[in-house]
């Protein structure tokens, strides 16, 4: 038997970090905007005739091999270890992934790839459990791996697929798609890798802990984020480019207030280098620190811009946006 399955990143728009359990439930109306694009994180895998596990990173070029009681507990594959535990399988498999998003790009990779693994060994194992309940697992399985909290929204778009406000509610979590041109939005919206990695656990767990303490500053800052993102969806609804470019701006603006990690100086040069060819607005994606800045620019000028965020030494990454969620194939 063999399953094959791929989950998207995303880029978020507006809204990240409050999509962390329990800062939402401190802030009327939280929501968190994202869209997925088609840096697939894959995963592969065939049963064996014995009881030996392998395991095979494509893109990190860690490997592993050996039985269910002895998976790896080091870093490298520990999240990939703590789903094949989880799930149990019955027999021997060799287990492949790959995710085409950069290392600590702050686009949901390693969600996705929770969310293709998971979804694969669940088909293996006979569906034990519905997608509602797969994204608590992998969503609690990456918190057990990294050791500090977690936001939802990654897993819901891994997911999902599409372009949605995900509404963090006191009875639960609501996904709304949203009707908007997103032609109009992949020609005038580039992504760029400032090609230094984030963890994004560091400025996440800065942020819940200061709030829960009671930092001063934190929840004026976390409530105006959420306003963005109210306007953000408004915005994104009635297809007004400069709006969302304006809400995306404001968003960075605020968003380097919760902690000085969020910006680096290689994201504020290549922000800076796009303003002066037709950039309308910018945010780094994910946690910040590192990682990707999605940028908005004026229609016709998205070339010149990624021309210019290149020979300033940018990565900038080849994307198209995409609909559908993780998929699952069975041979």
């Amino acid at each position: 038997m063999k399953v094959k399955s791929s989950a998207p990143t995303r880029i978020d728009l507006a809204g990240s970090t409050l999509d962390i359990w329990p800062l939402y439930l401190f802030h009327t109306h939280s929501q968190t905007i994202n869209l997925t694009i088609n840096l697939f994180a894959t995963c592969e895998i065939e049963t064996r005739s014995d009881r030996v596990i392998r395991i095979e990173s494509r893109d990190t070029g860690f490997e592993f091999e050996g039985t269910l009681s002895t998976l790896p507990q080091d870093s490298s594959l520990r999240l990939i270890s703590e789903l094949i535990n989880f799930f149990q399988p019955s027999g021997g498999l060799n287990l492949t992934t790959q995710c085409s998003a950069p290392v600590g790009s702050g686009l949901g990779g390693s969600s996705a790839l929770s969310i293709a693994i998971a979804k694969a060994l669940n088909e293996l194992v006979g569906r034990r459990y519905s997608d509602r309940e797969l994204l608590l697992i992998t969503q609690n399985v990456e918190t057990k791996v990294i050791r500090v909290l977690t936001g939802v929204q990654d897993y819901y778009s891994a997911m999902y697929g599409g372009l949605n406000a995900i509404h963090l509610k006191v009875d639960g979590i609501e996904l709304e798609p949203l009707n908007t041109d997103l032609q109009m939005l992949h020609e005038c919206m580039v992504l760029c890798y400032s090609g230094k990695p984030h963890f994004s656990g560091t400025n996440n767990w800065d942020i819940t802990k200061r709030y829960i303490e009671g930092d001063a500053v934190l929840p004026e800052h976390l409530g105006r984020i959420c306003d963005i993102a109210a306007q953000m969806r408004q915005a994104l609804i009635k297809n007004d480019l400069k709006k969302v470019a304006q809400h995306l701006d404001e968003e960075w603006r605020v968003r380097k207030l919760l902690s000085s990690g969020i910006s680096i100086p290689k994201i504020e040069h290549l922000v800076k280098v796009a303003s002066g060819v037709g950039l309308l607005g910018a945010k780094v994606c994910g946690a910040g620190g590192g990682g990707c800045t999605v940028f908005i620019v004026e229609r016709g000028k998205k070339a010149a811009v990624e021309s210019a965020l290149a020979a300033a030494g940018g990565e900038v990454l080849d994307y198209r946006i995409v609909t559908s969620g993780v998929k699952v194939i069975v041979e």
